[in-house]
């Protein structure tokens, strides 16, 4: 199903697919399963499956990563073969690009996240600058926000661990 500008033009065998907007959807050539709803919504997308992507710009530069759900403008905005990540909230996950298994939910969270695998960040900037940290987990506003190369960290409740301290920290309260 296609409604708008150019949604779904290239699909040549995809089946099950939804593009509602502009360009939604609009290089999918053999992938199934997929919805986008928005402007641009899973634009360069190729042959990724069972994407989900709600609203403006989210997983524009999505062209194989698979099982990726982002609801809203821009979120997984330049992710093009990570799977399994899931980006609630404008510009969350924005820069991932090929890492797995994250979660983010709340403005820019995990925002400059690039490679950094397995993480999950809930609340506004939530482990913001984070690139390549692994396996962190931040949950408060501004938790775990100067965190970008580190790995298995913990941070909880507002501003937890909002300095890069290493590998391997709890924080918990302000």
């Amino acid at each position: 199903t296609a409604v708008g500008r150019n949604a779904l033009t290239a699909n040549t065998d995809g089946t099950s697919n939804v593009a509602i907007g502009a360009y939604a959807l609009d290089a999918n050539t053999t992938a199934d399963n997929n919805t986008a709803v928005g402007d641009s919504a899973l634009k360069a997308n190729t042959t990724g499956a069972n994407n989900t992507a709600v609203g403006s710009l989210s997983l524009t530069a999505n062209t194989t990563g698979i099982n990726n759900a982002a609801l809203g403008a821009q979120s997984l905005d330049t992710n093009t073969t990570g799977s399994c990540n899931t980006g609630i909230g404008r510009n969350a996950l924005f820069s991932n690009t090929t890492a797995g298994n994250n979660t983010a939910l709340g403005y820019d969270a995990l925002f400059a996240n690039t490679t950094g695998a397995n993480n999950t960040a809930v609340g506004k900037d939530s482990l913001t600058a984070n690139t390549t940290g692994t396996q962190n987990i931040a949950v408060g506003a501004f938790a775990g926000d100067a965190i970008d190369t580190a790995n298995y960290n913990t941070a909880m409740g507002y501003a937890a661990l909002s300095s890069d301290a290493g590998d391997a920290n709890v924080a918990i309260g302000r």
